[in-house]
């Protein structure tokens, strides 16, 4: 026990990869190992942040409307799905921490178009960091969870990054609000870029380290799709993705009109209801990640897959048929956790079961919720015009029919 210790506590302050073992390690400990890829993480949201907050002075600036500098995200959605399926491969032979570097210099350059205020440079600021985004993420999770080999630990660092994504989603808005006070949402940009910049060199570090690829051989780029399709239950688990993005996500995208038109919630009292929401599901991750990876077994991942998309199903209809407003905000928190718990949960599974291809898996992964999420978000539009909140409901109870399915197909497997 205590040689483990001293081990880990070695890796921590030469920065070398922790020791592969069959002991979980403690939250604090994993955090220290991977703090890098958590502060990338966070980094990754800020320039879209940064793009909704100010979206009308940034539209103003290029002299268009709000409905087309805000509809302009929606490229960096396009980029992300076929970016992320593109580089998949990649992420599984090439070490991922390098990854993870271009990622960042890309957002830094995307960052830096953003501060043009003209129509084609806000096109491609968006679409820039969506395919930054594509490959910062999946590399990240990858990068974290190779610091811990193919141990418990392992999968727990993944679910560690994802967490942390979540809070900073939830938390990073006064981020970027409270210094533009002083220069401008040009000058958060301009940040963002600096601090991308300065963060590369230490994921660089991650880069010439060895990770969990090193030992077998590399598979070429076309095989690491095939050998993904036999990874036992990642077709369904990437199905699963898909689905939980699609309705979690369809359901988001039209929460604040819901909760102004059923209870007549005004944007300022309906933030807390999105902070409930962001708290929920980032206590949801946290715990649920913490609590699947304590064995080296993956039958509480499959149990809480299984449970929490089944409850996930429950409280949708439960936030649109709910008599009253506090019914309605009970509902909506175990939604958002509930659907926490089964994004922990397929990461879990994807990290332990993709061995040398869990790159390339959590690469896929990411395009499935990309692609979720507008497929949801649009579908959830058609509902919505067709039969009001109950034909929205319908949509995104569908969508997680397919996730509750699909998970119901996974088995034990190594």
């Amino acid at each position: 026990m205590s040689s483990t210790a001293d081990n880990a506590n070695q890796a921590e302050r030469t920065g070398a990869a922790a020791p592969v073992t069959d002991e979980p390690q403690g939250d604090w400990r994993i955090s220290r190992a991977v703090m890098p890829t958590l502060l990338a993480s966070v980094l990754g949201l800020l320039p879209f942040t940064v793009y909704s907050t100010f979206l009308v002075p940034i539209a103003d600036a290029a002299g268009d409307s709000d409905a087309t500098v805000g509809a302009l995200r929606g490229l960096g959605g396009i980029g992300a799905v076929l970016v992320g399926v593109a580089v998949a491969p990649l992420i599984g032979r090439i070490a991922p921490g390098r990854v993870a570097a271009w990622g960042l210099l890309l957002l830094a350059g995307a960052s830096l178009v953003g501060t043009v205020a003209w129509l084609p440079a806000l096109a491609a600021f968006c679409l820039l960091i969506g395919v930054s985004n594509a490959v910062l993420y999946p590399a990240l999770t990858t990068a974290a969870a190779d610091r811990f080999g193919t141990g418990p630990s392992a999968a727990r660092a993944a679910t560690l990054v994802t967490a942390t994504k979540t809070l900073a989603a939830t938390l990073v808005a006064p981020l970027v609000a409270l210094p533009a006070l002083w220069w401008g949402w040009r000058g958060d940009l301009v940040a963002i870029a600096v601090v991308a910049v300065v963060l590369t060199p230490v994921l660089l570090r991650y880069g010439r380290e060895r990770h969990v690829d090193d030992a077998s051989p590399h598979l070429g780029y076309f095989a690491a799709f095939r050998g993904l399709a036999v990874v036992p239950g990642a077709r369904a688990l990437l199905l699963v993705s898909f689905g939980q993005a699609a309705a979690f996500q369809g359901y988001l995208a039209y929460l604040a009109a819901f909760y102004a038109d059923r209870f007549g919630l005004s944007p300022g009292v309906f933030a807390f209801v999105w902070t409930l929401s962001g708290g929920a599901f980032f206590l949801g991750n946290l715990v649920a990640g913490r609590l699947v990876n304590a064995t080296e077994s993956d039958q509480r991942a499959r149990v809480a897959l299984n449970v929490f998309l089944a409850l996930a199903l429950i409280s949708l209809f439960g936030v649109y048929l709910a008599p009253t407003l506090p019914i309605a905000l009970i509902s909506t928190a175990v939604l958002s956790a509930s659907h926490a718990v089964g994004v922990a949960s397929v990461v879990t599974l994807l990290v332990r079961r993709g061995g040398t291809l869990r790159g390339t898996a959590l690469s896929v992964n990411a395009s499935a919720l990309s692609l979720g999420l507008f497929l949801g978000a649009a579908a959830g539009g058609v509902g919505l015009a067709a039969a009001g909140y109950g034909g929205a409901a319908v949509v995104f109870g569908l969508f997680t029919v397919v996730s509750v399915a699909a998970a119901a197909t996974i088995r034990a497997g190594a």
